[in-house]
């Protein structure tokens, strides 16, 4: 079982890659709103807006690119966790904005970052 990113100690893999790839997306101009957003359904590591677009975004850190890699790694399950997650945070919005699903790839030594826009739809 997957811990609640609050558990996890400050320097495990996931939490490193959470924190390069939210500085890979501010210096690339969006702006933070929710980390590590729970809910019965599920957790989205990132939410951020890039202008007027609210973005859902889920970061996979992986050693090697075998079996397809980190993006690979987000399935049409994991796709439906998010988007069921997504949804039950914009349920608390007084206006629902537009919306995207993004993904970030970030290698084992948290030097690369690869950012995937739009990367599934619901």
């Amino acid at each position: 079982m997957k811990l609640p990113r609050l558990l996890q100690p400050s320097n495990s893999k996931g939490v490193i890659a959470e924190k390069a790839a939210l500085a890979y997306l501010q210096s690339q101009g969006l702006t933070l709103i929710c980390r590590n957003y729970y809910c019965c359904f599920g957790e989205i590591d990132l939410i951020m807006t890039d202008q007027d677009t609210l973005v859902f975004i889920e970061v996979r850190c992986r050693k090697t690119s075998d079996f397809g890699g980190a993006f690979a790694s987000i399935n049409k399950s994991k796709q439906s966790k998010i988007i069921k997650t997504a949804k039950h945070y914009l349920a608390q919005l007084e206006n629902e904005p537009y919306c995207r699903f993004d993904a970030v790839a970030v290698d084992a030594q948290c030097e690369q970052v690869q950012w995937m826009q739009d990367a599934f739809q619901e």
